[in-house]
C-alpha cells in the first residue's frame, strides 16, 4: 500500500467507527480463504462487517472515535467487526469462532465501554435488537387479542346454548 491508499483505508475505519454500536477484535490463528469468506458472509447477513486491517492503521482510525480503549487489543495477527446492532457483530463473532478454533475473541467496546473477552461473549448472549421488537410488538398486542376474546367469549357462549336449545328441539 502506498501513502495514499493507506490515508484512505484510515478515513474510511474511521468513519464507520464513528456510526456504530459494536466493535470486536479477534485474533486470527490461521484462517483459510473460505473460512474467511463464509466468516464475511454470516457477518454481512446480520448487519455487520468485518476487515483485516493492519494494526497500526486500525489504531490511526481509532482516534477521535469512542473507541479508542481497543487499541490495547491490537497486537498480532488481528481483524475488526462491527454492527450498527450492539449485539449483532459480538453474536456472530462468536458463534463462529465456537465452532471454528482458528478465530479467537480478544475484545471488544460499546462505544466508550470497553469489553473483554468475557464481555463480549455476554453481550453475544443478548437477544438482538430485531429480537427484542418483536418480543415488544408480541407484547403489545397480547392484551389488544385477549380484549377481542373477552368480547367475543358471551356471544361464542350464547351461540352454543341457541345451538343446544335448537338440537334438543329437533330431536
Amino acid at each position: 500500500m502506498d501513502r495514499s491508499q493507506k490515508a484512505d483505508a484510515v478515513a474510511q475505519l474511521n468513519a464507520a467507527f464513528q456510526d456504530v454500536g459494536v466493535v470486536v477484535v479477534t485474533r486470527n490463528l490461521g484462517l483459510t480463504v473460505d473460512q474467511s469468506t463464509e466468516l464475511r458472509g454470516k457477518m454481512r447477513e446480520a448487519g455487520a462487517s468485518y476487515k483485516v486491517a493492519k494494526n497500526r492503521l486500525a489504531k490511526l482510525a481509532l482516534k477521535d472515535t469512542d473507541y479508542t480503549g481497543l487499541e490495547e487489543f491490537l497486537s498480532g495477527p488481528t481483524a475488526l467487526a462491527w454492527s450498527e446492532d450492539p449485539v449483532a457483530a459480538a453474536k456472530t463473532a462468536v458463534e463462529f469462532a465456537k465452532s471454528n478454533d482458528k478465530l479467537e475473541i480478544v475484545g471488544g467496546s460499546m462505544g466508550t465501554q470497553v469489553l473483554d473477552e468475557a464481555g463480549v461473549k455476554a453481550l453475544a448472549s443478548m437477544p438482538s435488537l430485531d429480537e427484542l421488537r418483536g418480543k415488544l410488538v408480541g407484547l403489545v398486542n397480547a392484551p389488544a387479542t385477549k380484549v377481542a376474546q373477552v368480547v367475543n367469549a358471551p356471544a361464542n357462549k350464547l351461540a352454543r346454548v341457541f345451538g343446544a336449545y335448537g338440537a334438543s328441539e329437533a330431536a
